[in-house]
């Protein structure tokens, strides 16, 4: 079989594989040559179509941009003329300015001065409210750029980006008027829009290469400027008023870029379009012809490979979920619906899968997972370990209920409830990296740094007390969530736990028949007998000496009454778990621990730390004669049942 296997093996190119080969090359040439030599034309006719439209909507855009300047200077220009030729403060002079404003409402202020003359603010009340903006700003925005206004006079024209002033997108015009000057605020928001529309990204800068309009507010508002700009200092070198050509920026994208120069203010607008983005069209139908070549060489191919597919798929979902199970996802099924040997052969996979999925709830999943890859060697090897052992208290006392309360359904019922008690418990276990080792009765028996491990010792310590601060945790939240107090169904839990750190000797115990990982050594027995302290002490978690030098540090715990373990010579120091030692909230002290829990605090005087070793008492056998001697028993009474009469 394993020869069979491994000439199988060497099989690299079969039949099917060459058959496949050759009708791709065939279909690839074919089709191939066809969609590249029809993309190289169309590409070319989308090159062209760019460059015209990236071209002409740098024009559209400029002469949209020095449209705006104008009207807004011509605009600005009447009412700076029907102010000076009124009173200014009169009531006329103010409803021409309330009219212009109306039909102006991107205009956000007015400011001139004439010669002889105080400087004039006429400001946009309307718009500073619908902006929410503060008119005092704009007030103190002209008085610090007097200058400026007066420098206009002498016929200069300045555009100035003032949206890292406003947070709003403005820009000032500076320029000459009737001998003075003046200054006009406005929003060139629907400019901003108009740019950014289209597949090309136009923006508008001024003279000094300061962006004052571009659809991303981010690089107005951070007052970016592009005069550095490679584009741009060719623009400004440029003798042409509007020209286009290819540019690169850093990452190395290439680009359409076009550029129109204003005659306002040595203002421009610069258009450009991503290269990549001209051929986005063309890219998505070589992509639908290359999706049209795939179908057509996979409908050639399903002829040749038909049924040696119907062999490798099925074959390769059964190596796929053999993987699986190799990492330890045991839940897997393989649909085969073939009726040969292969089906078979996927049907006996899944009963298997389902037997180690079942297999792998009655030991640790992680062990199974590492006994399968063979990384558990035979044999046993010392660990520092942390050992915990849990049981229920008075878990004797509620079977017995159970079985009093409900006859033959308490077997059903003690199994459901404990196997709730028990999932919660395995979960905190696993999820601070420990492994379960076995179930005994209500009891768990876990232990950390074995089979894995957090690190070091102390971590694994610091892991183990924190998995049993998890299970206080959750009895609670088992014991809060009954309903009926009184439910028989579904009693009150208390539970002890015992830890304690040692070198054991972890490996695979049992024979050929059965076996399991486990653990072995002195440090278990005393995890074992620390837990069975908990009902003298009053505790519901005791950890002893050695895991309390590993973890004193990173929990808070109470000393004690130190123990005389049966085969030490030393008596054992015994530490309760209150809580974490960095916790903002949750017990303090032993006292509140049991108030939490419903633990009934001993008296110290009657606490026996041996009782456990005294479970049972042997009594005397009675000698013929002293049974004669008793007094006879009363016969008892017959039990009366209900419903039936006693036969």
């Amino acid at each position: 079989m394993n020869s069979s296997l491994a000439k199988a093996n060497k099989i690299r190119f079969p039949i099917s594989a060459k058959l496949i080969t050759s009708v791709t090359i065939i279909v690839l040439i074919s089709l191939g040559s066809i969609t590249m030599l029809v993309s190289w034309l169309v590409r070319e006719d989308l090159k062209i179509e760019a460059e015209v439209n990236n071209y002409e909507t740098n024009r559209r855009v400029a002469a949209e941009a020095e449209d705006l300047l104008r009207n807004i200077r011509a605009f600005s220009q009447i009412l700076m003329y029907t102010e000076n030729a009124m009173d200014r403060y009169s009531t006329m002079a103010q409803q021409a300015a309330d009219y212009f404003f109306e039909q102006n409402s991107r205009v956000a202020a007015v400011a001139y001065i004439l010669p002889g003359q105080t400087e004039r603010v006429v400001i946009n009340r309307r718009f500073f409210t619908t902006q929410i903006m503060d008119i005092a700003v704009v007030n103190s925005y002209f008085t610090e750029n007097t200058a400026l206004i007066r420098s206009a006079a002498a016929g200069e024209t300045l555009i100035l980006n003032l949206t890292p002033r406003f947070s709003r997108s403005i820009i000032a015009m500076f320029f000459p008027w009737n001998g003075g000057g003046a200054c006009v605020l406005f929003s060139p928001e629907r400019l901003n829009e108009s740019f950014g529309s289209g597949s090309s990204l136009s923006y508008f800068i001024n003279d000094q290469g300061d962006i004052l309009a571009h659809p991303d507010f981010y690089m107005l508002s951070n007052g970016v400027n592009v005069s550095e700009d490679a584009f741009v200092r060719m623009m400004r070198e440029s003798p042409d008023r509007t020209r286009q050509i290819i540019t690169q920026d850093e990452t190395g994208h290439s680009f359409y870029s076009a550029f129109t120069k204003l005659s306002i203010g040595g203002a421009a607008v610069i258009t450009s379009i991503e290269y990549d983005k001209v051929f986005e069209g063309i890219n998505a139908t070589t992509r639908r012809n290359l999706y049209l070549t795939a179908a057509v060489l996979f409908i050639s191919i399903m002829y040749v490979w038909f049924f040696s597919k119907s062999i490798s798929l099925p074959l390769k979902a059964l190596a796929a979920a053999a993987l699986n199970i190799e990492g330890g996802n045991f839940d897997q099924e393989v649909k085969i619906k073939t009726k040969d040997e292969i089906g078979l052969l996927g049907n006996s996979f899944t009963r298997m899968s389902s037997a180690l999925k079942i297999f792998g709830r009655f030991t640790n999943k992680d062990l199974a997972v590492k006994a399968m890859r063979g990384e558990l060697k035979p044999g046993g090897l010392p660990k520092h370990a942390t050992i915990f052992f849990s049981d229920i208290r008075g878990f004797t006392e509620k079977s017995e209920n159970f079985t009093n309360t409900f006859g033959d359904e308490a077997s059903n019922r003690i199994v459901f409830w404990l196997n709730n008690y028990l999932s919660k418990m395995i979960e905190c276990v696993e999820k601070t990296g420990g492994v379960v080792d076995k179930f005994i009765g209500d009891a768990v028996m876990a232990h950390w740094g074995t089979a894995t491990t957090s690190g070091n010792p102390t971590m694994d310590a610091c892991n183990c007390v924190k998995a049993a601060l998890m299970m206080r945790s959750e009895v609670i939240g088992i014991n809060k969530a009954r309903l009926n107090k009184d439910d028989p169904g579904n009693p009150f839990i208390q539970i002890g736990c015992g830890i304690n750190t040692g070198i054991v000797t972890a490996g695979q115990i049992g024979s050929d028949l059965r076996m399991e990982y486990t653990v072995i050594g002195d440090p278990v027995n005393l995890a074992s007998r620390t837990e069975s302290l908990n009902k003298p002490f009053g505790t519901d978690i005791l950890i002893t000496e050695d895991t309390w030098n590993l973890v004193s540090e990173y929990f808070i715990t109470e000393e004690m009454q130190s123990v005389t373990v049966k085969g030490k010579a030393e008596p054992v120091r015994i530490f309760a778990v209150i809580n974490f030692a960095d916790a903002k909230d949750g017990p303090r002290t032993l006292d509140e621990v049991r108030s939490l829990m419903g633990i009934v605090k001993p008296e110290e005087t009657k606490v026996d730390t041996a009782a456990e070793e005294k479970k049972y008492k042997i009594g005397t056998r009675k000698t013929k004669e002293a049974k004669e001697a008793a007094p006879a028993k009363p016969e008892p009474k017959p039990r009366k049942t209900k419903g039936k009469k006693e036969e």
